[in-house]
């Protein structure tokens, strides 16, 4: 047969026991009353069980006078896991009558099942086992399974409604021992599972009642936050309704005003018109005196419109022709424009790059004035602090020179000591006296020396701090002299770059003049083939002499053929030369047609 762990036999022992004992309260509470007090039997032996539950598998903990295992350690650690626990630890460690943690271990355990809530501080314990693996061994009942299965069962206690006296009981001194007297059954037990079923339901239904009361109080939490929300939005939507009356009222007044002044300008205009009426029939009777005069000045006036016809339609004939011309300058500035606005995005990019520059010069700059304001400081202060070590110096000199005078003084006092001794017994008293005064002169100065020697040590150290400080300064200035290098050389490399910008431009006005020019030779040529089409060369017999100069041609006058027209010219006459991007040197054009010649040899020459 299998040997059974006795640890594991323990563990359903207890588990067993606390099933029974957690059944027996809640059947006897639900026949006696709900509510319990602290002398109801079957609470006391709940009690009982819980603590053997806890107190198994516990460590020996030791102390000063001997070995101490209590169940408080644990229970303790309550607080710190669950923040509602707090309230009952200090309560617990506020009561007077208890003295030994076992006592403050049963009251929190009264406590806690008056407060309905020892399900939910157990589990927040079984749930950290690391920390419960300093109190309890690896087998004990809080570290296995049945730990969860009691605090399973822990939560049917919640029915019960415990009234306990915790303060005038004596816990330190009670026997923890198990009844087992009340868990035996008996005929009327088997009779009353009727009861028990009864019972049974009306547990469930007071369960299902806390459950509803929960979610309601959820629910009414978030109508609570939703009834803030509405206030908050109500109060804003109250403010936006003053604010928009009162500009109603402005508006309204602004309206009455406009009213009155559209009111005095209405009388204004009245009265204007009445006064023109009457400067209207003046001149009326003025106009019926003075028509015979007008109608001789119409004639006139009608023979200048004719003659002002004419000039208008002329007029109008050059501002068309001016009109076409506009037109025509537009599309060239547009053109221009479009050159203008690449050119001054080129330079925009530029200049950004020069302020970014000059920015970057700016900072090293201000560094550079920090860090030289900074450098001067630091050398006032290393100035301040020799000054210092001088003086400190001065006075450990003092100071050695008064040593040394005193201890020339105790020789002489030890010497003259010796022969006062031997000639006059009866002075000693008096010379012990002044040597021990002498002495404790001595110590004075002795301690003085360690005191200046403490302070020389710390002004040395401070010494050596502010000399890392200029060290690191100069280390800065080292590098801001490096930057304001890299910055020159940056300037450099902005100029070189805004020569090679400035020749650029240049060259690309100088290339779109020859282009231009070019272009427009070369539309002059292709209407001059267009038109020269269809003609017929020369034949080299033929053509013996130039067309224009009529010299015959030899080695020095050289054939030059037409490709249009046909026609041959001397390298004399063929002066006319254009420049073509396609070639290196110019090329030889037609007169008549400003076609390219052909140079040919002569009919006269091998």
């Amino acid at each position: 047969l299998a040997v059974k762990d006795p640890t594991a036999v323990e563990r359903a022992n207890l588990l067993n026991m606390a099933k029974l004992s957690i059944k027996g309260l809640i059947e006897s509470a639900l026949s006696f009353g709900r509510t319990l007090d602290s002398d109801y039997p079957p609470l006391q032996q709940f009690f009982v069980v819980m603590e053997h539950c806890l107190k198994h598998g516990l460590k020996v903990r030791k102390s000063f006078l001997s070995y101490n295992k209590t169940i408080w350690g644990p229970l303790e650690l309550v607080e710190k896991l669950y923040p509602e626990a707090e309230e009952i630890a200090a309560s617990v460690r506020d009561l007077p009558g208890l003295k030994t943690p076992l006592g403050r271990a049963r009251a929190w355990l009264r406590l806690a099942l008056m407060q309905k809530k020892m399900a939910d501080y157990l589990r927040c314990l079984i749930i950290q086992r690391d920390l419960l693996s300093e109190f309890y061994e690896y087998h004990a009942l809080m570290m296995e399974e049945e730990g969860a299965v009691i605090v399973g069962l822990l939560v049917g206690l919640n029915v019960i409604d415990a009234n306990l006296c915790v303060k005038g009981e004596d816990l330190d001194s009670q026997v923890g021992v198990i009844d087992f007297s009340m868990y035996l059954k008996s005929e009327d037990d088997i009779g009353g599972k009727e009861r028990n079923v009864q019972i049974a339901a009306i547990l469930d239904q007071k369960n299902y009642v806390e459950e509803l009361n929960r979610q309601l109080n959820s629910t009414v939490s978030s109508l609570h936050a939703r009834v803030d929300s509405l206030e908050k939005s109500n109060t804003k939507l109250i403010e936006e309704l003053a604010i928009a009356k009162n500009n109603i009222i402005k508006l309204q007044e602004e309206n009455h005003q406009l009213r009155s002044e559209n009111t005095l300008i209405l009388m204004k205009t009245q009265h204007h018109l009445e006064a023109t009426k009457v400067d209207v029939e003046a001149e009326l009777q003025t106009y019926k005196h003075s028509r015979q005069g007008l109608d001789e000045m119409y004639n006139e006036a009608r023979r200048q419109l004719r003659e002002e016809s004419q000039l208008r339609q002329d007029m109008e004939n050059e501002l068309v022709v001016q009109v076409s011309m506009k037109h025509e300058i537009e599309l060239a500035m547009k053109l221009l424009e479009k050159d203008i606005h690449e050119k001054q995005d080129a330079l925009i990019g530029l200049r950004q790059q020069l302020d970014e520059v000059k920015a970057i010069n700016m900072e090293m700059y201000q560094k550079l004035q920090v860090s030289e304001d900074a450098m001067k400081e630091k050398n006032e202060i290393i100035g301040r602090l020799e000054d210092k070590t001088n003086q400190i110096n001065a006075t450990m000199k003092q100071l050695e020179q008064r040593l040394q005078q005193a201890e020339k003084a105790q020789m002489e006092a030890e010497a003259e000591d010796e022969k006062l001794k031997q000639e006059y017994v009866n002075k000693s008293e008096s010379l012990q006296k002044e040597f021990s005064q002498k002495e404790k002169q001595l110590l004075q100065l002795e301690t003085d020396l360690k005191i200046e020697k403490e302070w020389r040590q710390t002004l040395e150290e401070d010494l050596q701090k502010e000399k890392e400080t200029v060290s690191h300064l100069r280390i800065e200035a080292q590098e801001i002299i490096n930057l304001k290098k890299e910055f020159l050389k940056l300037q450099e490399k902005n100029k070189q770059l805004k020569r090679i910008c400035q020749d650029q431009e240049a060259a690309l006005q100088e290339l779109a003049s020859k282009l231009s020019e070019s272009k427009l030779k070369i539309e002059d040529i292709k209407e001059a083939n267009k038109a020269l089409q269809g003609q017929v060369w020369l034949k080299d017999k033929e053509a013996t002499h130039c067309k224009l100069c009529e010299k015959e041609f030899s080695l020095s006058k050289r054939k030059h053929h037409c490709r249009n027209c046909g026609e041959i010219f001397c390298n004399a006459c063929s002066d006319n030369e254009l420049p073509l991007p396609s070639s290196p040197k110019p090329v030889r054009v037609c007169d008549s047609c400003h076609a390219i010649l052909i140079q040919r040899c002569s009919s006269n020459v091998p």
